[in-house]
């Protein structure tokens, strides 16, 4: 009976250990095959991806709202477009839509700023809200200086 006892104990023990070793190559076969289709799904490049924020001045005359400011692009091929969504809401939202025109194939690589100034009609409570190619970013909007109007102000913004 003794004998019998060790026998069961020790095929027990080999089917505990070919039971963990089986387990280990399924989960490795299952990691490998999730990592195979990660590979093959490349993240999409994310044009300009180092624009996530915009600085402009506001200027608010006569019910036309004035945003003017620079943007540093990564070429001077870059042009830079700017226009204004008016969305009918009260208070209205105005949402700033930013693209780039490049039809340059090759172009020096100088980080150059290009300037934009871009005007909707709303009331003076409107809220602002930008996309830069399609993409939302941050819209930091700074009152001028007295008697700077949009036609010539300067852009000093510490950040």
């Amino acid at each position: 009976m003794n004998q019998r006892i060790v026998i069961i104990s020790i095929s027990l023990f080999v089917l505990i250990i070919v039971g963990m070793f089986a387990f280990a190559y399924l989960k490795k076969a299952e990691v490998a095959e999730q990592t195979q289709d990660e590979v093959q799904m490349p993240e999409e490049e994310v044009a300009y991806a180092s624009i996530t924020r915009i600085d402009a001045k506001h200027f608010y005359i006569d019910g036309v709202h004035t945003l003017a400011g620079e943007i540093a692009m990564p070429t001077p091929c870059d042009l830079l477009e700017a226009n204004a969504r008016v969305a009918e809401s009260f208070p209205e939202q105005i949402t700033i839509e930013f693209n780039v025109i490049n039809t340059a194939e090759f172009c020096a690589e100088v980080v150059t700023l290009q300037r934009f100034k871009v005007s909707a009609t709303a009331s003076e409570n409107a809220t602002f809200k930008a996309t830069f190619m399609g993409r939302e970013v941050e819209l930091n909007l700074v009152p001028p200086a007295e008697g700077e109007t949009p036609e010539n102000f300067e852009l000093y913004i510490k950040g």
